[in-house]
């Protein structure tokens, strides 16, 4: 089981001059954490960046939930993706809209069963109406540790524009 980590802390996002968009607050205090966990919580789709041996980039959506300040998902550890993490586990996870963008840029490891939160089972089965047997042994499970989030809405961007720091 992880632990419960605390909510990130906002700093400020670098504006290109010349986008004629104004600058976001220099605290980055506009966009509520509580929002980006909304749209975490929500989002059914999200999608891993991994990088392949030879440095190209590999891309591909899962399905997972935002559970005790981390994102939890599975994937087949002998895909694609499951083999570039076990080799290079630094990765890019970001929701799908471009209208409420939330992109986590960390470290994701490899956990057991017994290491997922106990509401992991019921609450990815109310999300995809799928039973998960955890236990099986072709399901790999991971979390994604994440140092940095760069979140806005694009609605009133850049003023929403907020980079958050993890622990």
């Amino acid at each position: 089981m992880s632990d419960v980590v605390a909510d990130p802390t906002p700093g400020p996002v670098r504006v290109v001059e010349g986008y004629g968009l104004g600058d976001a607050p220099a605290d980055g205090s506009v966009l509520p954490w509580s929002e980006v966990v909304g749209w975490l919580t929500c989002g059914r789709n999200y999608w891993v960046t991994t990088s392949r041996a030879d440095g190209r980039p590999h891309a591909m959506p899962v399905w997972g939930l935002w559970l005790d300040g981390a994102l939890w998902f599975s994937s087949d550890p002998e895909s694609v993706k499951g083999r570039n993490l076990a080799a290079r586990p630094d990765t890019v996870v970001h929701l799908e809209s471009g209208d409420e963008v939330c992109i986590l840029d960390g470290r994701v490891r490899r956990v057991g069963h017994e290491e997922l939160p106990a509401a992991f089972v019921p609450e990815y089965a109310a999300k995809y109406a799928t039973e998960l047997d955890v236990t099986e042994p072709a399901f790999g499970f991971y979390v994604l540790d994440a140092r940095t989030a760069l979140t806005w809405r694009e609605v009133d961007y850049p003023t929403s524009a907020t980079r958050w720091t993890f622990g």
